[in-house]
């Protein structure tokens, strides 16, 4: 599954993969990937990765990098930033848009194929 997190900086998309990796049992530290690009996860008896893209410069860092492997079908990828490798990343199952307001945040959420919208129906119960 791929995950598109879209929103400024500061706007809480760091904040939600960690409380979910959290949530599905991750009792270890979640790491901004900042820097990294990926920091790979495990918890839920689910293959997590977290990429931010935000300092992403080139296709060829893409591939030198592997990141094309961890779109295999297994893994459950969040990806922060995803339009800086556009035409890399493979298109996203769940896109939640992160708003910043006066007073908090507002999310958006939006599921583009029958597996997301199928694990919205599940958070629903």
């Amino acid at each position: 599954m791929v995950i598109y997190l879209r929103g400024d900086l500061g706007a809480g998309k760091t904040a939600l993969v960690r409380a979910l990796f959290l949530a599905l049992g991750h009792t270890g530290r979640v790491k901004s990937p900042t820097f990294t690009l990926l920091e790979q996860y495990e918890a839920g008896g689910l293959h997590l990765r977290h990429f931010d893209l935000y300092r992403f410069r080139d296709e060829s860092e893409w591939e030198a990098s592997g990141f094309r492997d961890e779109f295999d079908g297994r893994n459950v990828c969040l990806v922060e930033w995803p339009e800086k490798a556009r035409g890399l990343v493979p298109q996203a199952d769940m896109e939640i848009g992160f708003e910043i307001l006066p007073a908090g945040r507002k999310l958006t959420v939006r599921a583009n194929t029958a597996t997301a919208r199928e694990c919205l129906r599940s958070l629903q119960n």
